[in-house]
């Protein structure tokens, strides 16, 4: 009767003991880190694996140390030279220390977000339309670095960042077209007059050519005649080379 009443009275405990056993056991992924507190003080690191936790005396924080891709949303940002873009860029980072991502921020992703947010705007900031567009990596490259340094202290790693989009006014893209057209103008005239120049300097050479072989102006009025003949025009006009006029005059002379 007495084995009997303290199995009763121990059956209960035991499974109150084992309960609280079950809740106490914590399973850590590879990529997860836990932060563990005892009594609300910060008292180690639970690494992957299956781990206890005490109930009431303890508590901890998950902490996943995969790169994330922060999506920046577009910023009005006004660049060096006074033009009003909206750009928008995308950020990779991840957690480097776990302990530092819990107690040394609140919120670590949005405090990231925010952070390369603010940097985007002054770095834009600081540099020209044609810099922004024409140095879309160096401006990146120098997003990451000050985005990467400020979060230091968070225990924060950024991979890296990317610009994905300008977006400009449509008055400054309706200049900048206008521009490339006068380029691209101003490069088909320069084109042209070096082909005239060419032409030109190849027309004196030929001509110097025919003036010092005798009878070769002959030979080509003869061959331009031979082209004209095969022309179905009913126009043909004759070029009559100056030799010949000044055979004529010699022999009105004589």
């Amino acid at each position: 009767m007495v084995n009997l009443l303290l199995f009763g009275l121990l059956n209960p405990i035991v499974i109150a003991i084992v309960l609280i056993v079950l809740a106490s056991l914590k399973v850590v992924k590879e990529y997860e880190r836990g932060v563990r507190f005892t009594l609300g003080k910060y008292t180690g690191m639970m690494k992957p694996g299956l781990r206890m936790v005490i109930p009431v005396i303890q508590s901890w924080e998950r902490v996943d140390l995969r790169v994330k891709a922060v999506d920046v949303p577009d910023q009005d940002c006004i660049t060096k030279d006074n033009v009003s873009v909206r750009v928008n860029a995308v950020l990779y980072f991840k957690v480097a220390e776990a302990e530092k991502a819990i107690i040394g921020v609140e919120n670590y992703f949005y405090a990231t977000s925010q952070l390369s947010q603010t940097t985007m705007r002054d770095i834009v900031g600081e540099v020209t339309l044609d810099e922004l567009l024409r140095e879309r990596d160096e401006i990146s490259r120098k997003i990451q670095t000050i985005v990467d340094k400020a979060s230091d202290p968070w225990g924060i790693k950024v991979e890296s960042v990317d610009l994905k989009h300008v977006e400009l006014p449509d008055n400054m893209k309706r200049t900048m077209a206008k521009e490339a057209e006068s380029e691209r103008e101003k490069r088909a005239v320069i084109i042209k007059a070096e082909g005239e120049v060419l032409a030109a300097s190849n027309m004196s050479k030929a001509a110097t050519m025919l003036a010092k072989a005798p009878g070769a102006l002959h030979l080509r009025t003869l061959q331009s005649i031979n082209d004209m003949s095969s022309d179905q025009s009913n126009t043909i006009v004759f070029a009559v080379p100056l030799e010949i006029l000044k055979a004529f005059e010699g022999m009105g002379k004589k």
